[in-house]
């Protein structure tokens, strides 16, 4: 066996792990083994809101383009005046969770599943949804030689980036709507769901430990641009072929104790959002500068141009989606029946909104409690 294939097997082995260490961990408070870092961001000016800095977490990706366009270009500082943004990035949702639990941020971009996580598992005090960021940009793509149509995918290793992740989710929901079987802890059955990191999926592929994968931009056109073919567009799957893929959260002390920030914080993302909607080709280069100084490598055109292309920004929370996302969870067996009511809070954005003289957005009935 070539020894490149050995290490790419050794480093699956140790990432399978993973999952059960994070969820262990989360039990405790939402541990994660990823790591997170602090990033330099624009200088404030004039006086500030109600609270000095506003700490913001986000991950170095393109479905977090709100986050990396709005602080890369200033936009949000501009709008919270001399109240400083404090950014910190993250590799996964639990140790996010974790930061705004113990404070350390503030606001949050990040996707439902462990925006519904950290709501139900600190019975509704934790978090609020706020505000949309990002709809679409996940695929389902597979090496065209031993997988021909979307039947083809049955008894075949199918990777996702991590157990009960929004990903992992959505593809034990698709089988199980195929009529296949897959035990949801394990991955076993009719199809091998094999829980593999971002970061080594495409060497996993190269090296044929996997025959495709479900998975977030920019991975899956990378994947695409390694020889894979993208067989299905997640967001086929869903009406008016939007899903929430990332969301706006903020912990409720601090919504409640500085909703002016909050509110100029809303006020920044719209503007963001509108900015890369009306200059798409601009906004694009600006995420990718931002992921250069993030990672030090910006992504190549082969990768950004159709990663970017899928994602739609947008500053609807898309509620109902997320309200399936987690009935989708609840019916793999990877959640219990969660009480969501009250994990939105809109209120402070369609404010935003009516000001912009733009459409109000719906809490789908998740906004009492």
């Amino acid at each position: 066996m070539p020894a490149s294939r050995t290490v790419t097997r050794r480093r699956l082995a140790a990432v399978a792990a993973l999952p059960l260490l994070a969820l262990a961990l989360s039990a405790c408070g939402y541990g994660s083994a990823a790591d997170s870092s602090e990033e330099s961001t624009p200088a404030p000016t004039g006086k500030a809101l109600s609270a000095d800095t506003v700490r913001v977490g986000y991950f170095p990706n393109l479905t977090h383009a709100t986050a990396l366009v709005g602080i890369g270009k200033g936009i949000l500082q501009k709008e919270l005046g001399g109240t400083k943004v404090s950014a910190t990035t993250f590799n996964a949702g639990p140790s996010e969770i974790e930061a705004l639990n113990a404070r350390s941020i503030d606001i949050g971009f990040i996707g439902p599943s462990p925006a519904i996580n950290g709501y139900t598992q600190t019975a509704g005090k934790g978090l609020r949804i706020i505000g949309g960021s990002a709809s679409g940009g996940v695929k389902l793509v597979v090496n065209p030689e031993k997988i021909k149509s979307l039947a083809d995918v049955k008894g075949k290793k199918i990777a996702t980036p991590q157990l009960g992740n929004t990903q992992d989710v959505a593809f034990l929901h698709w089988i199980s709507e195929q009529g296949w079987k897959v035990d949801a802890q394990s991955g076993k059955g009719d199809v091998s769901v094999v829980r593999t990191d971002n970061k080594i999926t495409p060497d996993a592929y190269k090296a044929g430990d996997i025959d495709g994968a479900w998975v977030p931009e920019p991975t899956a056109s990378k994947l695409v641009a390694e020889g894979a073919k993208e067989i299905l567009d997640e967001s086929a799957l869903w009406p008016d072929k939007q899903f929430v893929i990332t969301n706006i959260i903020v912990s409720q002390t601090f919504l409640k104790e500085h909703p002016d920030v909050v509110e100029a914080f809303l006020r920044g993302t719209v503007k963001t959002n509108k900015w890369i909607n009306a200059n798409d080709a601009q906004a694009k280069a600006a995420a990718n500068d931002a992921l250069k100084k993030l990672s030090g490598k910006a992504l190549p055109a082969d990768v950004l141009d159709p990663a970017w292309k899928s994602i739609k920004i947008t500053d609807d929370p898309l509620a109902s989606t997320l309200r399936s996302e987690a009935d989708h969870a609840v019916k793999a067996g990877l959640l219990k029946k969660p009480d969501l009511n009250g994990i939105y809070d809109v209120a402070p954005l369609n404010k935003v909104l009516k000001t912009e003289g733009k459409t109000e957005v719906t809490d789908a009935g998740l906004g009492n409690r």
